[in-house]
């Protein structure tokens, strides 16, 4: 089952799950913009290179170890 995990308010609401999903990867590009990659794409079709956010659920989702 798909986990529902409430992050932090803040700029964390904004991306949801993907806030501490330890698949998560930033992108920076020359004009500012963040975006977030989730790694499990790279081996795994049925998961969005960049997913729309904010994530609520996702199958793949893991905390990140902190």
């Amino acid at each position: 089952m798909a986990p529902d995990v409430q992050p932090p308010s803040g700029q964390s609401a904004a991306i949801g799950l993907c806030a501490s999903c330890q698949h998560r990867r930033e992108v920076h590009n020359t004009r500012g913009s963040v975006f977030h990659l989730c790694e499990r794409s790279r081996e795994d079709p049925a998961y969005p290179r960049y997913p729309r956010l904010p994530v609520l659920r996702c199958a793949g989702y893991e905390r990140t170890a902190r």
